[in-house]
């Protein structure tokens, strides 16, 4: 296959190739821009100009400097460090009987705790709130209704939805009347530091046991990690009492 030359710098062809391998070294953020005209050509003068210094400093024997060959030395024992590291590392797996284990001694971990999914409107005063109350157990107003023209949450628009969510998640005081209600009841005025509030649970989600299937990856993620912690320490361990005198 034809190469196609970008340039020719003191009889060394730039290829696109070459070029392609440099755009992929780029930090992931930047990589996205790759098939970019603009960014290419950007990237294809930071290759030239990085090839022209480099033969520059062929021409002028840097490579026959002391500071070349410390430079050298110091880049060849990152190397080696980061391949041994990188075979220490990929040396280490977790099989499915293993993270079975890990789920079996760790299942409170991965266990799914109770959830309310509930809408609330704020007001800055009791009375407020009560009125709004009013008007909604009375049938003047629906809860998303009053939640859009009353509430001072920015949830309002949204007719107060906040979603779902677990205990630690809200202010005490409104995670606790959220998790006593009953679904489909209108709750309050419940006072908290924000203000006062009316609150509206849709749906209520009781703990359950997690099950291994769901999890099995996040676990053996988890696993993994641990492993290589342990395999990069012990490998060390082992390096220095070999090296070390």
């Amino acid at each position: 296959m034809e190469k196609n030359v970008l340039a020719v710098i003191a009889g060394r062809e730039i290829t696109e190739e070459e070029l392609n391998a440099f755009i992929q070294r780029l930090p992931r953020e930047q990589q996205m821009y790759a098939t970019n005209p603009q960014f290419r050509e950007h990237c294809k003068e930071q290759l030239i100009a990085m090839n022209v210094l480099a033969q520059c400093g062929v021409d002028e024997k840097l490579e026959e400097t002391e500071e070349f060959q410390k430079l050298i030395a110091d880049v060849k024992k990152d190397i080696l460090a980061q391949l041994v590291l990188k075979n220490t590392l990929d040396a280490v797996t977790v099989s499915d009987e293993e993270a079975k284990e890990f789920f079996e001694n760790n299942k409170q971990r991965y266990a799914k705790p109770a959830t309310v999914s509930a809408k609330h409107i704020l007001t800055d005063s009791e009375e407020k709130c009560n009125d709004i109350l009013e008007k909604i157990t009375s049938g003047e107003k629906e809860f998303e209704e009053a939640a859009k023209e009353f509430s001072t949450c920015p949830s309002g628009a949204q007719g107060g939805d906040l979603g779902e969510f677990g205990r630690g998640h809200m202010v005490k005081e409104f995670e606790e009347a959220a998790f006593a209600a009953e679904v489909g009841h209108v709750v309050g005025p419940v006072q908290t530091q924000f203000g006062y509030h009316l609150i509206k649970v849709e749906q209520k989600n009781d703990a359950k046991e997690a099950d291994f299937e769901e999890v099995k990856e996040q676990i053996k993620a988890e696993a993994l990690k641990q492993k290589q912690d342990k395999a990069y320490s012990d490998k060390v361990n082992e390096l220095k009492a070999k090296y070390i005198q």
